[in-house]
């Protein structure tokens, strides 16, 4: 399945185990807000990521230079809270991709030209201004607050 947001950006999801609905108003809403300008290509994996120890994974799937194609896979059979908080982290880290601060050179990620191996997974700090994130941007979505300039600059983990 996939909806366009007016004639920039393209959403895909498939896999099982969960809401279509929630799948695409958090990911519209996010990328309305957000990237209203982009041509965005995000194609959302639901499947299950148990053995990976994982809630959901973000990478690039058309290059590292100015990405502008996605993948998110998120872990099946969330409560709408879990799902919606983890969606919207993964979803920042794609702003991060965008923006710049979390880039890949020779195969390592960096964080505002910071390597991210040489920290815990909990301690990476793309991983620390994604949680906080999170939380902001789940008031936002759950309120459906439009996001303004002023607003966004509040939101912690922003350049």
């Amino acid at each position: 399945m996939g909806i366009t947001l007016g004639h920039k950006s393209y959403i895909s999801h498939s896999g099982y185990g969960y809401s279509e609905k929630w799948c695409e108003d958090i990911t519209s809403w996010f990328v309305s807000n957000f990237y209203p300008r982009h041509k965005l290509d995000i194609d959302i994996i639901h499947r299950g990521l148990l053995r990976e120890g994982a809630f959901g994974y973000c990478d690039c799937s058309g290059g590292y230079w100015r990405p502008r194609e996605f993948v998110i896979e998120l872990h099946t059979h969330m409560n709408k809270e879990l799902y919606t908080k983890t969606l919207l982290h993964e979803l920042f880290h794609m702003m991060q991709w965008i923006n710049g601060s979390l880039t890949s050179k020779q195969c390592k990620m960096y964080f505002r030209n910071e390597p991210v191996d040489k920290y815990d997974y909990e301690d990476q700090p793309h991983e620390i201004a994604a949680r906080e994130a999170e939380e902001f941007l789940y008031e936002r979505y759950v309120t459906k607050d439009k996001l303004t300039h002023a607003v966004t600059k509040e939101m912690p983990g922003v350049i």
